[in-house]
């Protein structure tokens, strides 16, 4: 059996594990990801990988990473809440560092991957995945694999201008209005109140208790969420949709959804638009990064 050491980056926490060739979990755990500078983070991996190899000889390293990772060169284009890792070629000085392979792939693909590794999506060839958080972000995979796009934004659902489509009016994104961060800004502003002070789970929680406005609120995100799900049906027309990230875990979530979009008229018959919940939670950037390691790694080894 092979292992491998697997680190997904945060931006508050790293969590890593070592893995084997089929995605068990041999040892998961997590720490604070460094705040300051790349040299940080890269002590950090080699820490782990070393703690790794003093009970198996590890293989590889497989990472998942925020930002627009370019998976052949192993630099991170874009922007993410770690400044510092964009630029540098960290796929390099991690194989100096710690003298083994190196693959990387952006967060939001790893968690795709996995799905349709052995997740949700193992018995189809193209589907989309997405990942609601402060923002949506998600993965189109087409024909079992990831599509990048010229500069690596492909699955950037969030980006979608919803509201607001020339210049110097106040553009609203899927992001702004239908992820969680969205969510909280909307109600934040409907209420008055500072969105430091609000959350996901409270805003969820004073529903139930009754508050008329921030019910409307929630409406409202289920149906601009339903509205982008139904956009990217017809764009991709894929075999199936998941939805990922903490939120979707909520009793009755994917239902209301499917129960929007099951309300929509479909100007073409035979087609049912619905959503999936994404199968692995927390493990699927762990799972996915390890599935595009070896997949990357075979691909090198058939030239």
């Amino acid at each position: 059996m092979n292992y491998y050491t697997v680190v997904d980056v945060g931006g508050s926490a790293i969590k890593y594990a070592l893995m084997d060739e089929t995605g068990c979990f041999i040892d998961k755990a997590s720490l604070p990801t460094p705040k300051n500078s790349l040299s940080e983070l890269i002590d950090t991996i080699d820490l782990v990988v070393q703690q790794y190899r003093t009970t198996h000889l590890i293989q590889g390293l497989a990472l998942s990473m925020p930002g627009a990772v370019n998976t052949e060169a192993g630099n991170i284009e874009g922007i993410s809440a770690l400044p510092y890792l964009h630029g540098p070629n960290i796929k390099n000085i991690l194989q100096a560092r710690t003298g083994l392979p190196v693959e990387m792939e952006n967060d939001a693909n790893c968690a795709g991957l996995a799905e349709g590794w052995t997740g949700a999506a193992k018995d189809v060839n193209d589907y989309l995945c997405i990942v609601l958080g402060t923002g949506v972000g998600g993965a189109v995979v087409l024909d079992k694999k990831i599509r990048h796009g010229k500069n690596g934004f492909a699955g950037e659902f969030g980006y979608m201008v919803m509201e607001g489509y020339l210049d110097g009016q106040a553009r609203e994104t899927w992001s702004s209005l239908a992820a969680v961060g969205g969510l909280v800004k909307q109600v934040a502003k409907r209420k008055g109140v500072n969105p430091a002070v609000l959350s996901g789970k409270v805003i969820f929680e004073l529903a139930e208790k009754g508050d008329a406005e921030i019910q409307d609120e929630i409406n409202k995100f289920f149906m601009r969420l339903a509205v982008g799900i139904y956009n990217l049906q017809f764009i991709f027309d894929p075999e199936k949709i998941l939805i990922g990230g903490a939120i979707s875990h909520r009793e009755g979530f994917i239902e209301q959804i499917n129960e929007l979009l099951g309300r929509m008229k479909y100007d073409q018959e035979g087609i049912t638009v619905k959503v999936e919940r994404c199968q692995f939670g927390n493990d699927s950037n762990l799972i996915g990064a390890l599935y595009h390691y070896l997949q990357r790694q075979k691909n090198l080894i058939a030239g």
